[in-house]
């Protein structure tokens, strides 16, 4: 994973990917522009999403035996940086971006059973926290300093479910068979519920090859930067509800009003 030979290192290509993937946004969002103006914030909500995301791995990668450090790129690369790309909105940008022929096979493939599955709150939570149950209360998070494919996978695995799982409670992006309020409120409340208390487990319970010190000081990062991010979410869930109810509440009205004396 790291430079010693003059060859490329994981850092540099997984930097490079994350250069492509703004470039590709950028050119996408000036595309569709015949469409309507992109909004701007959400093309900075996806290069601070980005940035988030590749510190977190330089910094997983640089301090690979630092359980604190490992914490805090966690908190990143699981949480925070799926967030904010989650509120930059990548599939509506593509489904105006792409041609007919493409934006229309986007549209079936979100509409097919696998992705119904996997955005939905309930198998998105589980694989997000199951995920992270397994590395660290699993015995699994030695294992991962070793052999540098299940590091890869195990750090894709929780990108990859955090996006899921935040796109699941607070999509903005479309999605057919979105869960309705109170399913997603309660999916929500149990995951802060069961990540808070895999943080006091670390802190009792230190993983294997880490100090006490390292697990404490990880552990509390956990602990309140996931409660930081988690608020964000009840925050995004309760504004998305406020307006559907707000919009219902419009509809009524309006079918009254238009409904004979």
């Amino acid at each position: 994973m790291h430079n010693h030979g003059g060859g490329i290192s994981l850092v540099e290509v997984f930097s490079f990917g994350l250069l492509v993937a703004i470039a590709c946004y950028v050119f996408a969002a000036l595309r569709s522009g015949a469409r309507g103006r992109w909004p701007r914030h959400r093309i900075l909500l996806w290069i601070a999403g980005c940035l988030v995301t590749a510190l977190s791995v330089q910094a997983v990668i640089a301090n690979h035996d630092d359980f604190a450090m490992h914490a805090l790129a966690h908190v990143g690369l699981g949480m925070l940086a799926p967030v904010l790309l989650m509120l930059s909105a990548p599939v509506t940008l593509a489904l105006r971006s792409l041609s007919a022929v493409p934006a229309r096979r986007l549209a079936r493939l979100l509409r097919s059973r696998p992705v119904r599955f996997l955005t939905h709150p309930i198998p998105a939570a589980v694989l997000n926290v199951g995920g992270l149950w397994l590395l660290y209360a699993g015995g699994l998070y030695p294992s991962i300093h070793t052999n540098g494919l299940l590091f890869v996978v195990v750090h894709v695995h929780v990108f990859v479910t955090g996006y899921l799982f935040s796109a699941s409670i607070a999509g903005v992006d479309p999605n057919p068979h979105r869960a309705r309020f109170p399913t997603r409120a309660i999916v929500l409340c149990a995951v802060m519920a069961s990540h808070s208390i895999l943080s006091k487990y670390l802190y009792a319970n230190p993983p294997a090859d880490t100090s006490a010190a390292s697990a404490e000081a990880g552990s509390m990062i956990m602990y309140y930067g996931g409660d930081a991010v988690s608020v964000v979410l009840v925050v995004l869930l309760c504004a998305g509800w406020y307006r559907e109810v707000g919009r219902k509440r419009r509809h009524l009205v309006a079918a009254r009003q238009a409904s004979p004396a």
